[in-house]
């Protein structure tokens, strides 16, 4: 996405805010706002907001994960399952 084609200023922003937040919600694409010709915040639809959200909790949790490999904080998954059985005293699988 070309962030150059979605700019718009704090003026034009406050003179048109309704029209903006519709294009948002219809375009699902950012909007870059400037402030004396610097830019200075993002605005997007809150769909596309919460979809970003959650891939950064993903994101977040595949990092934790490599970590913990790095680290050797990890096991089997025959060792998991089977300390898992022990505390709930869960049948194991026959065969």
């Amino acid at each position: 996405m070309r962030y150059s084609t979605h700019v718009k200023s704090i003026s034009y922003l406050k003179a048109n805010a309704a029209e903006l937040l519709d294009q948002l919600a219809e375009d699902r694409e950012p909007l870059l706002i400037t402030q004396n010709g610097e830019a200075r915040a993002v605005l997007q639809d809150v769909a596309s907001y919460e979809a970003t959200q959650e891939t950064m909790a993903l994101l977040k949790l595949l990092a934790l994960g490599r970590q913990d490999i790095e680290a050797g904080r990890t096991r089997p998954i025959q060792e998991a399952v089977a300390r898992l059985r022990a505390q709930h005293k869960l049948p194991g699988r026959t065969s």
